[in-house]
């Protein structure tokens, strides 16, 4: 048996942030920023407006679109890492919110391939004799960004994807997820300060060590290498070819990245889904925001072959194949 998305939903903020609007913020420039990244714009959460809220937004949706109720759920999973606190679990309020009352919740954190993490045990888990399961990427990357620092501040915004992962019939659905971690690169992308090597203290706080921390040109370098191979991983592992991907849709990071790996892949741009020029880098929202802005756009059709593959913080790398 396989799982299989039933629906998508995807959400974000209403206030939007341009290259322009980071021109008085920071000494950067609209040329620059899209020349070194291909982001134009990205969106902002209003001030109150929590990672629950974004992520319950986009549920709501795809469980319209999936044609299930709340109350059908077994489990919700929300990639994050940015979640509304250190505890409880961001999905435990997004389960409350929704209503949905038999379902278990938990988040997972792998940054950038959060959700790709997520949907892997969403498909063991319908696998294993369960109905619906609720995977949300959702982030409010703004909260950790430090608006000094030019080399990161410009390239994320806040979102939330979602879908609802069930059973499958025939050839269609998940066909595997392969993923990947590598600690001792850790140091490439973090946050320092926060957790229990340095808790929270007015000396952090004067060090601004609350804020994301990242090596651009470490992680460019790698963050080809692991897409690329993470794509061909899932291709092999499924007897297809790249001549047969209807659509590629991988983690929004930076245009530069996901060009070298078409490249690399042999995929022309056209069948690969790209929305970071309006929405930058939503961490482990990307994916199931683009997913469901291809869905809705009719790039995705039945039978439609999709390449899934994301890198980030960890270093963690992932990918996955889905026959819709």
């Amino acid at each position: 048996m396989k799982s299989r998305i039933l629906g998508t939903g995807s959400y974000v903020p209403k206030r939007v942030l341009s290259n322009a609007d980071l021109e008085k913020m920071v000494a950067t420039s609209d040329a620059w920023i899209v020349e070194r990244t291909g982001i134009r714009e990205r969106r902002l959460a209003a001030p109150g407006e929590a990672c629950s809220d974004l992520g319950t937004h986009a549920a709501q949706q795809a469980l319209a679109e999936a044609k299930v109720q709340a109350s059908e759920l077994d489990l919700i999973l929300v990639a994050t890492c940015t979640g509304d606190s250190p505890l409880p679990a961001t999905a435990c309020r997004i389960q409350h919110r929704l209503g949905a009352l038999q379902a278990a919740a938990c988040d997972i954190s792998a940054a950038c391939c959060g959700f790709l993490y997520a949907l892997s045990v969403a498909d063991a888990y319908v696998k294993t004799g369960h109905r619906y399961v609720l995977v949300i990427g959702s982030e409010v990357m703004s909260t950790v960004m430090d608006w000094t620092d030019r080399k990161t501040c410009v390239l994320f915004g806040d979102g939330a994807g979602a879908v609802v992962v069930g059973r499958g019939e025939g050839g269609n659905g998940i066909l595997s997820i392969h993923l990947h971690a590598d600690g001792h690169l850790s140091d490439l992308i973090f946050i320092p300060g926060g957790g229990s090597t340095i808790p929270a203290s007015e000396n952090m706080l004067a060090q601004r060590l609350q804020y994301m921390k990242m090596k651009g040109n470490e992680t460019f370098k790698i963050a080809v290498k692991t897409m690329e191979d993470a794509a061909r991983e899932a291709l092999t592992a499924n007897a297809l070819t790249v001549e047969e991907v209807d659509l590629f849709v991988p983690h929004q990071a930076n245009f530069r990245i996901l060009k070298a790996v078409a490249q690399r892949l042999g995929l022309p741009l056209d069948r690969i889904a790209i929305n970071l020029d309006r929405f930058g880098n939503t961490s482990a929202a990307s994916i199931p925001l683009a997913l469901d802005e291809a869905v809705r756009a009719g790039q995705v059709k039945e039978g439609s072959l999709i390449l899934l593959a994301a890198f980030g913080a960890g270093l963690t790398w992932a990918s996955g194949v889905i026959r819709w």
